[in-house]
């Protein structure tokens, strides 16, 4: 039997980063995957979908080329575009075997089952670990009523695992984010994108009002609106798809996407065998410091509630690892990991939310800056959105921000690497490149402290 002082199941995002850290601390340290290396975020998430949402936004810009000095337009091709991504997602996961075979990390291909709480089963091999990280993930959930058509039917693990269905009528089934990244990224490619949704996609509470508004005028933009039902059935034949809608009438089609939700993959794992326990929902149940009912098992990510996203996973894998390193010294803390939308605006935040603020106490002061006026936006053509900060109005205390526009993704960042305490000081006395999207960060400080009475908080 092998010994390891710590196994890690499942190497998307969360386990690779949690084998990597522990491996880097001098562990001596195993990855299980039973399907393809990499999980849902490196195959078919948010990897492969940034390249698309990178294509669709150059396709966004045939409107100004000619006015910039610029001949010729683009069109998309769907098909080529899915080629393209199937390569660079082979290069990634090349590159990121590679990296685990320099850390001297065991990479064991099988299915693991707990046998205790600290030995597991990999294809009827047995290995023993002082420390065990759940990092399952989660896969794509559709209606009980509906099921997968190859090609006519599918969810968005299916769209990047073969080449793209045939046909130029879509239907998005859904009303988050996966729906509406998806409904825009399909029409940017030149489809005709009917999108269902039983609920308003846009009455999202971690996001401000504000922020939902500039991505629905977005959407409206490009061409895609959401249609309030709830698909009743579904009839697929050679020819396309037929969806029958509750409100009466139907939709014909080519191809279905749903993106109806997902749902942890905590099944055929071992986990009563262990003693590990799951809430209601199927996920597994860990404490503040990502630990089990039994001490020497960890879960992260997707396999655990919260928000379905790498960016979660990845920060769990450094809690969890450090506190197998040292116990109880980290704990979770979901609002401090970044959240965003790749859509016709791209949305980011960090942080509380007014709201949230409120509920814990706090007196939420905001500050606000546009991209309108910005020499950088005006200069791209992309001078929708803005960024807002959120602070207490009795400490100056940072409490979260928002960006909405062009590389929020990106600039969300430099919020979530702010000390708390004093991160409207530090924006405001951070020098900045001009022109640049970044400066509108200082901007909405000086903004904040101005209007709430915190300039000697924050430029004192």
């Amino acid at each position: 039997m092998d010994t390891f002082d710590v196994v890690v199941v499942g190497s998307g995002p969360g386990g690779y980063r949690a084998a990597v850290l522990a491996a880097l601390r001098g562990k001596k340290t195993a990855i299980v995957e039973r399907a393809v290396w990499g999980g849902c975020c490196l195959n078919r998430g948010c990897v492969p979908k940034k390249d698309w949402y990178h294509s669709a936004r150059l396709l966004a810009h045939n409107d100004t080329f000619a006015r910039r000095g610029l001949a010729g337009s683009l069109t998309g091709d769907l098909r080529q575009a899915w080629q393209h991504q199937h390569e660079m997602v082979d290069r990634v996961r090349s590159s990121y075997r590679d990296y685990l075979r320099r850390l001297g990390v065991t990479a064991l291909s099988g299915h693991a089952t707990l046998q205790d709480a600290t030995t597991l089963a990999v294809d009827g091999h047995f290995v023993k670990a002082q420390s065990i990280i759940l990092a399952t993930g989660s896969r794509p959930t559709l209606p009980d009523h509906i099921a997968v058509v190859p090609d006519r039917i599918i969810h968005s693990d299916l769209l990047f695992d073969q080449p793209v269905p045939g046909g130029e009528r879509v239907a998005v089934v859904g009303g988050g984010i996966i729906a509406v990244e998806f409904a825009y990224i399909l029409r940017l490619f030149g489809k005709e994108v009917t999108w269902i949704t039983r609920r308003d996609p846009f009455a999202r509470r971690d996001f401000s009002p504000a922020a939902m508004d500039a991505l629905r005028k977005g959407l409206t933009a490009a061409g895609v609106t959401p249609r309030l039902a709830a698909v009743r059935d579904a009839t697929a034949t050679g020819q396309g798809v037929t969806l029958h809608l509750d409100e009466g009438g139907a939709v014909a089609v080519d191809w279905v996407l749903m993106a109806t939700g997902r749902r942890p993959v905590t099944d055929g794992l071992g986990l009563e065998a262990a003693g590990v326990t799951c809430d209601p929902a199927g996920f597994i149940a860990v404490d503040a410091h990502l630990q089990t009912a039994v001490p020497s098992i960890y879960a992260i990510g997707d396999c655990v509630s919260g928000p379905m996203t790498a960016n979660r996973a990845l920060f769990e894998a450094a809690v969890a690892v450090g506190n197998i390193i040292e116990p109880k010294r980290r704990t979770r803390t979901d609002h401090l990991v970044p959240e965003a939308v790749y859509s016709a605006v791209e949305l980011a935040r960090v942080g509380l939310t007014e709201e949230q603020a409120e509920d814990s106490g706090f007196e939420p002061a905001t500050g606000f800056a546009a991209f309108e006026v910005s020499p950088k936006a005006l200069g791209e053509d992309e001078t929708d959105g803005f960024v807002r900060l959120v602070a207490d109005m009795d400490s100056g205390r940072f409490l979260g921000g928002e960006v909405v526009g062009a590389e929020a993704g990106e600039m969300i960042h430099m919020l979530a690497a702010l000390p708390a305490h004093d991160g409207l000081r530090t924006l405001s006395q951070t020098a900045f490149n001009h022109p640049s999207r970044s400066e509108e960060f200082q901007n909405a400080a000086e903004t904040l402290a101005a209007r709430w009475h915190l300039l000697g908080k924050v430029f004192g």
